[in-house]
């Protein structure tokens, strides 16, 4: 007898998202497992994780604070998810990114397929030869301060899919596992890091 589940995502969906997880490398979660060790049950692991995502049952774990340090000094903090955690990311990510970014500028090129800093850098050299000023802004303190329901609000402007915003929003309200082992819970912000982040290295890096 067929067992339903409430959610469609195809087990090849899941699949491809591990390769590409795989692909970026990164460190372990709080768990301490890495790539290599969650391939040691590579098939019943991502089973698992598939069963849990199309139940609606899967509930990500608190995600690692780790401190990098800044070229210019000072540290960066970011969040580092479980390997089982990132590719469950890259699932969600692979089916909103095609939804969401038609919607993006042209010049926004943090975080975006078939963008990268060469590009930036070239449009800024032409434009440089055209214009006698520069704009720079900073927000201070974004991701630290992101308001969920907003954030929220957007992502239901751009989908439809349920299981695609239960578990953006699971994401948001997941704990933060200091260095010191205790948990931060939280209703505002969004640790820098996740499946973009994944292996220490700047957005921008080729």
């Amino acid at each position: 007898m067929a067992t339903t589940r409430p959610f469609n995502i195809p087990k090849q969906m899941v699949w491809e998202a591990y390769k590409r997880v795989r692909v970026k490398g990164g460190s372990a979660g709080i768990d301490d497992q890495s790539i290599l060790d969650f391939e040691k049950d590579l098939k019943n692991n991502l089973y698992k994780l598939w069963n849990r995502m199309a139940s609606g049952s899967y509930f990500p774990p608190p995600v690692k604070r780790v401190e990098i340090p800044k070229a210019g000094g000072g540290v960066r903090a970011l969040g580092i998810p479980t390997v089982s955690d990132r590719i469950a990311q890259t699932v969600v990510k692979m089916a909103f990114e095609p939804e969401v970014e038609p919607h993006f500028h042209e010049d926004s090129y943090g975080y975006r397929p078939n963008k990268s800093a060469h590009q930036a850098v070239r449009v800024a050299r032409q434009r440089c030869w055209r214009f006698n000023f520069v704009v720079d802004v900073d927000i201070k303190g974004f991701f630290d301060n992101l308001n969920h329901e907003l954030l929220m609000k957007a992502v239901r402007k751009h989908t439809t899919c349920k299981w695609v915003i239960l578990y953006i929003e699971r994401w948001l309200i997941a704990p933060l596992q200091q260095e010191d082992g205790s948990m931060v819970q939280r209703d505002k912000g969004t640790p820098q890091g996740s499946l973009w982040e994944a292996s220490h290295k700047d957005p921008y890096e080729k």
